[in-house]
C-alpha cells in the first residue's frame, strides 16, 4: 500500500469491527415488531382511555331517556282529567302543589285502601294510627276495642278492586281535599269466640262501595294524605 503500513491498515480494521459489533448488542436488531418503550405505551394507553372516556360522555350526554309506558299513561291520564268536570279544583290545587298528579293520586289511594283494610283485620294500631286523621282513627279504633271486649274475630279478604275514581276535589285553605268512589269485591265474615259465624259468608264474593275523603297540607313538608272521612253511597 502506498505509504500506509499494512499493520495501521489491520488495527483500523479490527476497531472498525468492534464498534459494529458493540453498537449491535447496544441496539439489537429491528425487525418492525418490537415492542414500544414502556414510557411510550403507557402514554398511548392513557390517551386511548381518555379518548374512550370521552366518547363514553358524549353518548351519554346523547341519549335522552324515554318515559316508560306507565309514565306516559299517567300523563295522558292527568291530561284528560284536567280538562274534565274537576278542572277547576285539580288547578287550584296543582296551584299550590305543583307535584299533584291525580293519576299518581289514585294510585296511592288504591295503596291506602289496601293497607287500610288489612291493618283494621289484623287490629294493626300503628299502621292505621299514620294513615288516619284523628277522628277517623279514634273510630277504628272504638271499633277494633269492641271487637276485641268480645273475643270476636274479623276475616276479611280483598279480592280486588273493580275501580277508583275521584269524585270531589278542592282546597280548603292549604288543605287539599280529594275523595275518591272505590268499588270492590270482597269476602267479609266475623266469628264468635265460639269460632261460630256472626255474620258474612266464607263462601261468598260481596261487591262493596266506599267513598273515603283524603286530605294534605300542601303547606307541610309531609307528602302523605291522611283519611279524614269514610262513609258508604246513600
Amino acid at each position: 500500500m502506498n505509504g500506509i503500513p499494512i499493520f495501521d491498515i489491520i488495527l483500523f480494521a479490527g476497531v472498525a469491527i468492534f464498534l459494529i459489533l458493540r453498537l449491535g448488542s447496544v441496539l439489537g436488531k429491528r425487525t418492525g415488531h418490537e415492542n414500544p418503550p414502556k414510557a411510550y405505551k403507557d402514554m398511548m394507553d392513557a390517551a386511548k382511555k381518555a379518548d374512550e372516556e370521552a366518547e363514553a360522555k358524549e353518548n351519554d350526554e346523547v341519549v335522552v331517556p324515554l318515559p316508560s309506558l306507565k309514565e306516559r299513561h299517567d300523563r295522558e291520564f292527568d291530561e284528560q282529567q284536567l280538562e274534565g268536570p274537576l278542572q277547576e279544583s285539580y288547578v287550584k290545587i296543582q296551584a299550590a302543589d305543583p307535584s299533584f298528579s291525580p293519576a299518581q293520586f289514585l294510585d296511592g289511594a288504591r295503596a291506602a285502601f289496601e293497607w287500610i283494610l288489612r291493618a283494621y283485620v289484623e287490629g294493626d294500631r300503628e299502621t292505621l294510627r299514620n294513615l288516619l286523621a284523628n277522628d277517623v282513627y279514634e273510630n277504628f279504633d272504638g271499633s277494633l276495642s269492641n271487637r276485641e271486649s268480645l273475643g270476636q274475630r274479623l276475616e276479611e279478604m280483598l279480592v280486588g278492586i273493580d275501580s277508583c275514581e275521584v269524585i270531589e276535589a278542592e282546597m280548603d285553605g292549604s288543605v287539599a281535599k280529594v275523595t275518591v268512589k272505590l268499588k270492590s269485591k270482597q269476602v267479609n265474615v266475623l266469628y264468635n269466640n265460639m269460632d261460630e259465624i256472626v255474620s258474612g259468608d266464607p263462601n261468598k264474593v260481596v261487591d262493596v262501595t266506599d267513598i273515603w275523603t283524603f286530605a294534605r297540607d300542601t303547606q307541610s313538608r309531609d307528602p302523605n294524605w291522611s283519611l279524614i272521612a269514610t262513609h258508604s253511597p246513600e
